[in-house]
């Protein structure tokens, strides 16, 4: 599988810049995406990544985000993306080793648009620097954090993506719990802040009580949004469990759930992208 993904490399550098819709752009803007890529190891038979990679390409052309998070991201899914999307680049460590094995938490930004100045990742759990495995989680579970600083209006900002438990209550309210802690820890001057991922948890969920406090949900928030499932299940279910928090934005004009089709696939992941528009 990851010999067929990357014979399609050469391929894919020819798909055409698109765009659709109307785009709200500007020097002050950051348009975000949040990504569930589903983990190339999954046995998803027709759903497999060896088939569906193009159509993560066509949709993040389509969407052109200046910075996007991914979760479940093999490592040969980080390199598909970064060889087909050569405006970009990437941070992000395996989850299993704190290097290359394991799913990533990485995030892409576009590199003529944002800098990076510093990135670390810690391990949601009790020893937070070391790969480990916290609380009654099923999984090894991460943040991956960085400090930015957008090239065209000079503003810095902080992006946190992360991916909590899918079994775990006490490792979903833990973890997240860690990430609220070092938001706060990482941004004594209160500098513009982006959470993005997959929380496994829907919006009434009590997990969410204390990030709520200090973090806008950009669903609820924005002047523009939707309220469509963002895990789809390959059409076999629904619920809202992937999210774009930020603070210190002036305001977020456009949330969208991406249910669009790309190349001819009826979904490009078991979860549909997530995108805001944030205004510093």
């Amino acid at each position: 599988m990851k010999k067929f993904a990357l014979v399609l490399l050469a391929a894919l550098t020819v798909l055409p810049q698109t765009v659709s819709g109307k785009k709200v752009t500007g020097p002050d803007t950051l348009s975000v995406i949040s990504f569930n890529i589903r983990m190339g190891e999954g046995k998803d038979g027709t759903n497999s990544w060896q088939y569906r990679c193009p159509a993560t390409i066509y949709m993040l052309r389509d969407k052109t985000p200046d910075i996007f998070g991914l979760q479940e991201a093999y490592d040969y899914q980080v390199l598909f993306i970064k060889e087909n999307m050569r405006e970009y680049k990437n941070i992000g460590v395996g989850r299993e080793d704190g290097k290359h094995k394991g799913e990533h938490m990485s995030i892409f930004y576009n590199k003529k648009k944002i800098s990076l100045l510093k990135w670390g990742t810690f391990w949601l759990s009790e020893t937070p620097e070391k790969p480990s495995m916290g609380w009654d989680a099923a999984c090894f579970r991460t943040a991956t954090w960085a400090l930015m600083k957008d090239k065209r209006s000079g503003h810095r900002f902080f992006y946190v993506n992360t991916h909590l438990d899918h079994v775990g209550k006490e490792a979903q309210k833990n973890g997240l719990a860690l990430i609220v802690e070092r938001i706060k820890e990482m941004n004594p001057e209160n500098l513009p802040m982006v959470l993005t991922g997959d929380f496994n948890v829907e919006s009434s969920d009590p997990v969410l009580a204390d990030l709520n406090k200090i973090m806008k949900n950009a669903r609820v928030s924005a002047e523009r949004t939707d309220n469509h499932v963002s895990y789809n299940g390959w059409g076999k279910g629904g619920s809202i469990i992937d999210y774009i928090y930020y603070s210190g934005f002036s305001s977020c004009p456009k949330f969208e759930t991406v249910q669009k089709k790309y190349a001819d696939f009826p979904f490009i992941s078991d979860h549909y992208p997530v995108k805001a528009v944030l205004i510093f």
